[in-house]
């Protein structure tokens, strides 16, 4: 029997079988599934057309409203309801509300719905970031989302795995975000389609738990089907007070095979952005500097998280958003909002003349609190800036690190963070 990768063995694991290879498909038995508001109604659509009735374990399913909280339109509210009946039907432990929650990949790791080991399915492409805490995690449609709630299994196809070292020392300056564009305009958009990245290397296992689910997030980016980050303590010191259930620590077997192998030394590496319309037209910030934004957005399931908010207020303190830009920052979740007003990042960011709103992808795909008008230019710490992604089809979206979308902010152009960041190596 070959040796295995982390991903061939959790999908293993979830067959039933001692082995599986790339390739091959499998009858899965999922750990836990996820959709929000905006892909639930269809979900629920095909769910009746297929016989509809009992799910197959509601203690198993998390339903989040995340996309547009709250409601901004009559059908944005029907939709709501039609969730909430089908969640108080079915039973349903895991629901979180307008107000309780927050942008659903954050909830899922935040409150304990993700263990190492688990095959997670989700309603959502960007479902593949709990790879960040060793699960094997990933998005699918309404129809395999629907089969999936009446069976608690998928049929996945082993995927290829990618393995991409990071070596080198990380400058302070530097972020998960900067890591992933960089990574992705080295491999390209489609670079990784349908195969199962892992991030390794010393640089990974130095990284704090929130960078590293910035990178799994945007493993989709580069066509993957996932994105892991093999468990060690750092993942096991966030798992410490959320996660009460039994869990299996899997890990990639030596020999394992991969069908590429990346190796990238983050040593000089600058802050990273990608330029419209495509996520793997990434440039260094030195050659984008001076393009006049007229928006600047820091939040989104990529970049919304507490670390986000600090080293944003960091490069904020002291200083005022551009007359000709505006800011709009919007916290990750319920409890990431209450911890930056505890630690006073709120005051910070309000005093600067940042706009912050309340959890919810929103201004991330176009839809609320925050959409562009034609011809407006966003730099924003979202995961993709594909043509109209924010708003009109005629608007333009940089995607950068939160230190650089702040540093732009005050400038009222893309502007290298590094001059507002003190003791940077």
């Amino acid at each position: 029997m070959k040796p295995m990768n982390i991903a061939e063995k959790i999908l293993a694991k979830a067959s039933g079988r001692d082995y599986v290879e790339p390739g091959e498909i499998v009858d899965a038995k999922v750990d836990k599934v996820m959709f929000h508001d905006l892909t639930g109604p269809m979900t629920l659509k095909v769910f009746e057309e297929m016989g509809g009735g009992s799910v197959w374990n509601p203690d198993r399913i998390v339903v989040i409203f995340d996309h547009i909280v709250p409601a901004s339109s009559i059908t944005a509210a029907e939709n709501h309801v039609k969730l909430r009946k089908f969640v108080k039907v079915q039973g349903i432990k895991w629901f979180y509300d307008v107000g309780r929650g927050g942008i659903c990949h954050q909830v899922m790791v935040e409150k304990g719905h993700v263990c190492p080991g688990e095959l997670i399915i989700g309603a959502d492409s960007h479902t593949c970031m709990y790879g960040a805490l060793g699960a094997f995690a990933t998005g699918v449609g309404a129809t395999d989302m629907a089969a999936t709630l009446l069976t608690g299994r998928i049929w996945l196809r082993v995927p290829e795995a990618v393995m991409v070292r990071y070596t080198g020392k990380m400058p302070r300056y530097l972020s998960g975000k900067d890591l992933i564009l960089y990574t992705i305009g080295e491999i390209g958009a489609d670079g990784a389609n349908y195969k199962a990245v892992i991030y390794s290397g010393d640089v990974i296992r130095g990284l704090p738990m929130d960078d590293r689910f910035t990178m799994s997030n945007m493993a989709v980016e580069m066509g993957a089907k996932t994105g892991i980050v093999e468990p060690d303590d750092v993942t096991l010191s966030y798992l410490k007070d959320r996660v009460s259930e039994c869990f299996t620590i899997l890990g990639s077997d030596r020999g394992a095979e991969y069908s590429e192998e990346y190796e990238f030394d983050v040593s000089d590496i600058e802050p990273q952005v990608a330029c419209p319309y495509r996520v793997d037209n990434v440039r260094p910030v030195s050659e984008v500097e001076g393009i006049s934004v007229d928006q600047a957005f820091i939040g989104s399931c990529t970049n919304g998280r507490l670390s986000d908010l600090r080293i944003a207020a960091e490069v904020l303190k002291g200083h005022k958003v551009s007359r000709d830009t505006r800011l709009i920052v919007i916290p990750a979740s319920q409890d990431v909002y209450r911890e930056a007003l505890r630690e006073g990042l709120i005051d910070v960011l309000l005093e600067s003349g940042a706009m912050i709103c309340n959890p919810t992808c929103g201004p991330c795909i176009g839809v609320h609190l925050g959409v562009l008008s034609s011809g407006e230019v966003c730099i924003a710490s979202i995961n993709r800036n594909f043509i109209g992604r924010m708003g009109s089809r005629e608007s333009k979206v940089y995607l950068a690190s939160p230190a650089t979308v702040a540093a732009s902010a005050i400038e009222g152009r893309i502007t290298d963070p590094r001059r507002y960041l003190k003791g940077i190596a």
